[in-house]
């Protein structure tokens, strides 16, 4: 059915009314994805609430602080059934395994240090699910991340959350302009998390004092190494910690006990200068350590780039933006040299200690808010 061009807009952009315009939210079971699916239902808008089961729930039921367990599947579901809209399961474990969990346990034996919620988004949810949006009808996906995306001159971009502390731009710099028309982000604007439980108390949600979770959803308590060993037990191997010049200091006991930048638990002793971790071979099973001075990166490779400015990615030879390694770090300002399509070089303006091959690079405009995209570090 054409849309009528002289309706005004609704909420989500679409010149109809919000009951002829059909939206599957991405329902997580916790209160950011409820209050979604809460405001628009209440807006009038024909809600759809689909939720992935991700790996085995019976295992994950016993597990508390994570997203997509059985008690949050079972939480989306009585959302669904309070504020009266439709609520879908759909089995994506093997899909999951393949996409995401089976890379983040490779990437760390590589010595890489991996973000499976980015893959996951990338792979799962803004594919997968967004395919099954369509196959629904649906006018486009809603989603409860904290970031914004706002119509520009050319077409729809991607900005920062109004509230920095919530900002999830880090996560979803893989976004590409495709998906980016066809998904919503309702929260994006809004000051605090304060602000989004005070709307599940209106709403009169069960979750609304939900805690947030904290870990990656298939790893409890934040234990990588018990999950990698369960899926690769060579991880576990032993083997030696050396310097820079290949002179053992110290035992291990597996690779994935360690991470780039640690200073900790290292068992190396009576040195005058403390030493930190700063290259991981799991080739050779071992764990390189020198000083501090060595965390210390000015130049990154970046591949995969997903660009999202107006202009073509090579249509120039530098970019100056501000770019975020971690996703725990403030973007600093860098220039963004243009290799290929999808490979280029970043050179800080100040360096920047603990840069790991397999965290994300993203890129932001020094003077907005908005996100040109990013890319994957490597060794290049």
């Amino acid at each position: 059915m054409a849309l009528d061009q002289t309706a005004p807009l609704n909420s989500l952009g679409f010149a109809k009314a919000p009951e002829d315009t059909r939206v599957v939210v991405a329902m997580s079971g916790g209160v950011d994805s409820s209050v979604v699916a809460a405001m628009l239902a209440e807006e009038g808008y024909d809600v759809v609430g689909v939720t992935l089961q991700l790996y085995d729930h019976g295992a994950a039921l016993a597990k508390k602080g994570a997203c997509c367990a059985g008690i949050d599947i079972h939480d989306a579901r009585r959302v669904a059934e309070d504020m009266g809209f439709p609520h879908y399961v759909l089995d994506y474990e093997n899909v999951f395994k393949d996409a995401v969990i089976d890379e983040f346990a490779d990437s760390y034996l590589g010595g890489a240090t991996p973000v499976p919620c980015i893959r996951c988004n990338e792979r799962v949810k803004f594919k997968d699910l967004l395919e099954t949006a369509k196959d629904l009808d649906a006018d486009c996906m809603a989603t409860g991340h904290y970031i914004q995306r706002m119509v520009g001159a050319n077409g729809p971009e991607l900005h920062c959350a109004a509230d920095a502390n919530r900002d999830q731009s880090y996560f979803l710099f893989s976004t590409t302009p495709e998906q980016l028309d066809y998904l919503r982000f309702p929260l994006g604007h809004l000051p605090s998390k304060d602000a989004t439980r005070a709307l599940a108390e209106r709403y009169g949600l069960r979750v609304a004092n939900k805690p947030d979770s904290q870990d990656i959803c298939f790893v409890p308590d934040g234990d990588y190494a018990s999950v990698i060993r369960k899926l690769r037990p060579e991880a576990a191997d032993p083997g030696n910690i050396v310097d820079t010049n290949g002179t053992v200091l110290a035992q291990h006991d597996g690779v994935i006990n360690y991470t780039i930048g640690q200073r900790r638990g290292l068992g190396i002793g009576g040195l005058s200068d403390p030493l930190y971790v700063v290259k991981l071979d799991a080739d050779r099973k071992e764990v390189v350590v020198g000083p501090k001075l060595m965390l210390a990166t000015r130049t990154i490779p970046v591949k995969e780039v997903n660009w999202l400015g107006d202009e073509a990615f090579t249509s120039r030879d530098e970019w100056h933006v501000a770019v975020r390694v971690r996703s725990t770090r403030p973007p600093a300002e860098a220039i963004l040299r243009p290799l290929s399509a999808t490979t280029a070089e970043v050179e800080l303006l100040s360096p920047e200690e603990g840069v790991s091959p397999g965290q994300a690079c993203v890129f932001y405009d020094t003077d907005s808010s908005r996100i040109f995209g990013g890319g994957w570090i490597h060794r290049g």
